[in-house]
């Protein structure tokens, strides 16, 4: 899916109740796209963590305008399902990084002349 409206609409058909009851959480999982513009957008969230992240941020559950208790773990669960097909893990998403030597977290050489001489 390509917007988080969409998303919203098919977790009112799904869970009941309007769009708008759902899409704090939809925006939620695609906020990324302002600072990843493409798919890749979706390793920062669309994953088992953030599906549990999601429900720290918004409860448990939520109540849709219909007065229905729906886990917000679903919501996640679902967003993630129909942008991806399946859910996977941070580690799916982060095993594709492909390291980078500053990522090793390389120290820089801000040696002075005094460190450089021999201990003494």
């Amino acid at each position: 899916m390509a917007h988080p409206l969409k998303h919203a609409q098919s977790s009112a058909r799904k869970f009941g109740g309007k769009a708008e009851d759902y899409l704090p959480i939809h925006n939620w999982f695609d906020e990324s796209k302002a600072q990843f513009a493409d798919f890749r957008h979706r390793a920062l969230r669309h994953h088992s963590e953030g599906i549990f992240l999601a429900e720290k941020l918004f409860g448990f559950t939520i109540v849709n305008s219909v007065g229905i208790h729906v886990p917000v773990r679903y919501v996640g669960e679902q967003h993630v399902r129909e942008d991806l097909g399946r859910i996977p893990t941070a580690q799916d998403w982060l095993s594709e990084v492909r390291p980078q030597r500053w990522m090793y977290g390389q120290q820089l050489e801000e040696r002075t002349q005094a460190t450089k001489e021999e201990p003494l």
